[in-house]
Formats: C-alpha cells, structure tokens, sequence
C-alpha cells in the first residue's frame, strides 16, 4: 500500500454535519445510577483527604461504568470520534469537586496530560486573556476559534456555563474532507502529506509534520493553518503560491455548512473528539459581563490506550514535559 491513500474513507469516521441532522446516536445522557457511581467515587477521594490532581485511578473507584468507558474510548478510535456525555449537575459541586469528577473521568479514559508548560492539566477556556497581547490564547477569549486539533489523543471539553450568545462548538470530519479533496481535487493531495513546519505559541522551534498521515489503515490529521503560516514565517521559508491553493482549498471544504456539525453544550456537558479523526472549532460569543455568569469550559488531553500507531513521519504527541520545578 502507497504511502497516498487513493481509496475513499467509509464507514462512521467519514459522516458529514448535514447527515447527523435528527441523528443523536453521539450524545449519551448520564444516568441516575451512573451519576450515584460518580458521587461515591467523589466521595472516596475527599473521605482519603486527597485533592485534584493528586490522587490516581484507584482512588477514584467507578465500578462497571469502567466497562462503559471502554465502549466509548472505542467510539472515539474506531466510530464517529466524537461524542457528547450530557447531565453531569455541575451546579450541585464545588469548583474543586468539578475538577476531581472530570479528571477522575479522564484518569479511567487514558492519562491526562499537561496542556502547557506550566503544566496545567485542566485548561480554563474562558474571556480572562487581553487581546491586544501576542501571548493571548484564542481560547482565552470571546472570539471566533479555527478548526484545530489539539497535541493529545483526545480533547474533552466540560461546560461549566453557557454564554449569553454564541459559543457555538463546532466538529468536522477529517475523513470527510479527505474524501472531497481526493474525489475533486486529488492534484493537491501530495502537498498535504509533505511536511510543514508548525509553530505552537508555547514553542521556541516550530517542529516538522505533515498534513495527512495515512499508516496501518488509518488516516491522522494535524491541523491549525496559523500555526503552519507561523511556522513557516518564524523558518524564513515562505509558502508557495500552490501550498497556499492547497491551504485555501483544504479550509473552504472544512467551512461548509453541510460538512459541520454544530451543537451548543450545555452546563454538564462532557464533549470528548480524537485529534486525529476530527477537528474542533467555536464561534465568537457575548458574555453576561459578570465574572461569576460569564462562559466557562474545563478542557481535558488524554493519552488513550488505545489510540492508532502513528507512522514515523506524524510525530505523535501528548501534552507538554513536566516543568522542571515537577520533574
């Protein structure tokens, strides 16, 4: 088999916005017994004294909804790669007991892992950042958010509180897009698979990865197109008139509007998508104007166990290193 994938994508992965329309086979309602096995987990860690992020898998006893967890890990990998899990009564709990329930969540999913170099590893996505700072983080703000895909196997997203408009999440197919591309535009397709260079604002070097990656029957994709123009401009190595067509096209097929699927989460939400197999986006939106009202998500990364090998040259990655001050 070629390095270029030449057959179309089907099955689940390859699912389009418009043909999810009445389908809500991805969102999963916690239930009642589910909500008490959750409670007691949270009240076996606070009964040991022990706070988040300190404490492990053990310390957070889900019984059989382990089982559940599997299944939709599995999902994750080998079906839509997304999935909603609605009711959590956020209201109910403290901030500290938030972050306990939706780790120990994480810790049964795979291993979660440090969303920067301060070694975070519950990411506050919410208007606190001023915009007229370079360093200012996209998600620390009220403004449009690009399709991306985060440096982790997974990305779960918990909603905390709504906005008083807009915030609308928004997931695309990466298999979709791949099927467009090659059934109207194949001539574009060995621009993707070549390796671009990708600046991270957390990041002193950009670092090297393709587009599309297609090994052992999978395809992956990593994408943020200011992260490539970055890259590229931080390498004094401008993009050519066809790879900026090749970007252009790639983000034209990824905004229409029967290829997305858009949902508004809410309070109790738990959104989880695979990096690789899908991308995420989040329109602007108009806060309350009261701290304590305004818009608030906890993101979670997650290394799973059983996510797809990755070829050589799609440098796979999870997180950032410890700070020294952990190491």
């Amino acid at each position: 088999m070629g390095l270029i994938m030449k057959q179309a994508i089907t099955g689940p992965a390859a699912w389009k916005g418009v043909d999810l329309v009445g389908d809500s086979a991805w969102l999963h309602h916690l239930s009642a017994p589910v909500l008490a096995t959750l409670d007691a987990a949270l009240a076996h860690v606070q009964a040991k004294g022990l706070t988040f992020p300190n404490f492990g898998q053990e310390d957070f006893p889900i019984g059989d909804w382990a089982q559940q967890l599997k299944a939709y890990s599995d999902e994750l990998e080998n079906g839509r790669g997304f999935l909603v899990l609605r009711g959590l009564p956020v209201e109910r709990y403290s901030e500290e007991q938030i972050q306990i329930l939706y780790y120990g969540i994480g810790l049964h999913m795979g291993v979660p892992v440090r969303q920067n170099p301060k070694g975070d590893l519950l990411g506050l996505v919410m208007n606190v950042g001023d915009v007229t700072k370079k360093t200012t983080r996209v998600y620390e703000t009220n403004l449009y958010l690009p399709y991306h895909s985060d440096p982790s196997d997974v990305v779960g997203l918990l909603c905390i509180r709504k906005a008083k408009q807009g915030g609308l999440s928004s997931l695309v197919s990466v298999a979709a897009i791949y099927n467009e591309i090659l059934e109207k535009h194949p001539e574009y397709l060995g621009l993707y698979y070549r390796t671009w260079y990708f600046s991270h604002l957390c990041e002193d070097q950009p670092s090297l990865s393709p587009i599309f990656s297609h090994h052992q029957g999978k395809l992956s994709c990593r994408y943020l197109r200011q992260y490539i123009e970055l890259g590229h401009e931080i390498r004094n190595l401008p993009l050519s008139k066809v790879e900026i067509e090749a970007l252009d096209l790639f983000d034209e097929i990824m905004h229409r509007e029967d290829f997305r699927l858009s949902m508004m989460l809410e309070p109790g939400d738990l959104q989880f998508a695979n990096n690789y197999a899908v991308l995420h986006s989040r329109n602007e939106f108009e806060d309350h104007g009261v701290h304590e009202l305004n818009r608030k998500m906890l993101r979670l990364w997650v290394k799973m166990p059983n996510a797809r090998t990755l070829a050589p040259e799609f440098p796979g990655r999870n997180g950032f290193p410890a700070p020294a001050a952990l190491a």
